[in-house]
């Protein structure tokens, strides 16, 4: 059974920083895609960030040159990263650790974790 567990996120004032980890419980070989969604209120859920087992990463526009995704991990614990910096207000949403399996393709979603960007 695959798990995905977040943490990292919280209150932070605009221009901060913060770092979500997502614990992965999956066979590192059995990973196609790993990424971040955020969804604000009101809003429909969003990519964020994503990297493939090639390592190669793509993010947002609104993201982009802010935010650094990446993984790490063996075996059957594999774990990603998002680094957030200068954060905005518009950051402010539920962020999601998103996992698409190679082998069967199951798309697989972990519980999400509050963001907020105030002052």
């Amino acid at each position: 059974q695959v798990q995905l567990v977040e943490s990292g996120g919280g209150l932070v004032q605009p221009g901060g920083s913060l770092r979500l980890s997502c614990t992965a419980s999956i066979n590192i070989f059995n990973i196609g895609t790993m990424a971040w969604y955020r969804q604000a209120p009101g809003k429909e859920r969003e990519l964020v960030a994503s990297t493939t087992s090639g390592a190669t990463a793509n993010y947002a526009n609104s993201v982009k040159d802010r935010f650094t995704i990446s993984r790490s991990g063996a075996a059957n614990t594999v774990y990603l990263y998002l680094q957030m910096n200068s954060l905005k207000p518009e950051d402010t949403a539920v962020y999601y650790c998103n996992v698409v399996s190679s082998r069967t393709g199951r798309v697989y979603w972990g519980q999400g974790t509050q963001v907020t960007v105030s002052s």
